[in-house]
């Protein structure tokens, strides 16, 4: 179950407020471990415009895939891709170089973006984290 209904009382009277929350990390397993918590950034995405193209690590860009650009992380490296304002997050793996706009920290491919909600947005502060399969 992806949401928790909590009820509780208010200032002790009888009145009860229902709200949603999200599904505790407990109740569902982790398919990836935090190996380390890389910081935080400024995450933009590419778009058909380069597909087809060959990234730095030899295969061909695909803006369907779960993929991103990083200036320094080993090719294959997956990363968890957290936006700071709406806690969304996704995983991607490191297959290119980039991005080449200074104050950005990792290129995310379209599929990543919309996954984040942020392909509206252009680009948006994310939290990067070095993570392995279980």
């Amino acid at each position: 179950m992806s949401l928790a209904k909590r009820s509780f009382a208010i200032l002790g009277s009888a009145l009860l407020c229902t709200i949603a929350t999200p599904a505790l990390a407990e109740d569902k397993a982790e398919p990836h471990s935090v190996i380390e918590q890389l910081g935080a950034g400024l995450a933009s995405f590419f778009g058909r415009e380069i597909a087809g193209n060959r990234t730095a690590s030899g295969e061909k860009c695909d803006p369907e895939q779960l993929t991103a650009a990083h200036r320094t992380l080993p090719f294959g490296s997956l990363v968890r891709v957290t936006d700071a304002l709406s806690g969304k997050s996704v995983v991607v793996r490191i297959n290119d170089r980039g991005p080449f706009v200074k104050s950005r920290a990792i290129d995310l491919s379209k599929a990543a973006a919309r996954e984040l909600g942020i392909v509206s947005r252009g680009t948006a502060k994310v939290l990067l984290s070095l993570v392995t399969r279980n």
